[in-house]
C-alpha cells in the first residue's frame, strides 16, 4: 500500500509492505519531517550494501553515513552493530510510546560507550496518539 505525506510543502511517498505496520511507515515519515532539513539528501529505505538496510540515511559525497534512522523493533543487538560497523556520525532510533527509561538503560548496558559518544545515539520516542495528531499526513515541523 502507498502513503502519501506532505512534509514541509512537499509530497514524500513511502510503500508499505505486506506486514509492515501502518505505525512504522508513520515513524519513517516523522523522522523523515525532523531530518531532511538538516541532511537534504536523506534517503527512504535504500540498499547501502551492508548487513542492515536503514529506514532512513544520508551520507556525504564519499558514502560516509551521516544519518542512519531505523523506526519500530530495533533489537539492542543491531544498534551495536550498527554504531560499530556504520561508523554513522549519528543514530537515530524512533519509536512510538515505549517505555523509555528501560531501553535507554539497556542501550546504556549493552553497548560500550565508546561507541555511543554524545549525540552520536539518539532515541525518540512520540507519544502515543502520534497517530491521531498526523491523522492528515501532513507534517509541518515535528516539535
Amino acid at each position: 500500500m502507498l502513503h502519501d505525506f506532505q512534509i514541509a510543502g512537499q509530497k514524500v511517498r513511502f510503500w508499505q509492505r505486506a506486514g509492515e505496520s501502518y505505525g512504522h511507515i508513520l515513524m519513517k515519515a516523522l523522522g523523515y519531517a525532523m531530518f531532511v532539513s538538516e541532511y537534504p539528501a536523506l534517503e527512504i529505505e535504500v540498499k547501502v550494501g551492508l548487513r542492515y538496510k536503514p529506514d532512513l540515511v544520508a551520507r556525504n559525497d564519499d558514502g560516509d553515513f551521516l544519518f542512519w534512522g531505523e523506526a519500530g523493533a530495533n533489537s539492542l543487538r543491531k544498534t551495536a552493530w550498527l554504531l560499530k560497523h556504520t561508523r554513522t556520525e549519528k543514530l537515530a532510533l524512533f519509536k512510538i510510546g515505549q517505555n523509555a527509561n528501560q531501553l535507554v538503560e539497556q542501550l546504556r548496558t549493552e553497548i560500550p560507550a565508546k561507541y555511543r559518544p554524545n549525540g552520536r545515539l539518539i532515541l525518540i520516542n512520540f507519544v502515543g496518539g502520534i497517530k491521531d495528531l498526523t491523522r492528515e499526513r501532513q507534517i509541518e515541523k515535528v516539535s
